[in-house]
C-alpha cells in the first residue's frame, strides 16, 4: 500500500474527483491501494492502473487535466512537474486512481 504524501490542494482535488492521475518519480511501488495524506487528512482509494515511462510518455494531451486538474495545456501539466521534481529525467509512475474510497 504505496503512502503518499501530498499538499492540501492536492488532497482537496482527488477528494472532489477533479485529479484521477497521480504521478510520482520512481518505478510503482507494490499495492493496489493509494494513500495520501496531508497533515492529519488521510484517503484510501483503489489503484486501478499503473504506468510506467518517461514524463514525457505518461503525460498526453488526452490525461493531462486528470493529473494537474488547472493545467491548460499539456505543456502547463509538465512544466508544473517538472518544477515539483527538479528533473523530467527518469522513471515516473502514474497512479490511476478509482474515487471508490475504502
Amino acid at each position: 500500500m504505496p503512502l503518499f504524501m501530498t499538499k492540501k490542494e492536492v488532497l482537496v482535488w482527488i477528494k472532489d474527483g477533479e485529479k484521477t492521475i497521480d504521478v510520482r518519480k520512481g518505478n510503482p511501488s507494490r499495492g493496489d491501494v493509494a494513500v495520501f495524506m496531508s497533515g492529519p487528512v488521510i484517503l484510501r482509494l483503489p489503484i486501478v492502473k499503473k504506468e510506467k515511462g518517461l514524463l514525457t510518455h505518461i503525460i498526453r494531451s488526452d490525461n493531462y487535466t486528470a493529473v494537474i486538474p488547472w493545467a491548460k495545456t499539456r505543456k502547463e501539466a509538465l512544466a508544473y512537474l517538472q518544477a515539483l521534481y527538479n528533473t523530467d529525467k527518469g522513471i515516473f509512475t502514474a497512479y490511476y486512481i478509482s474515487q471508490e474510497a475504502i
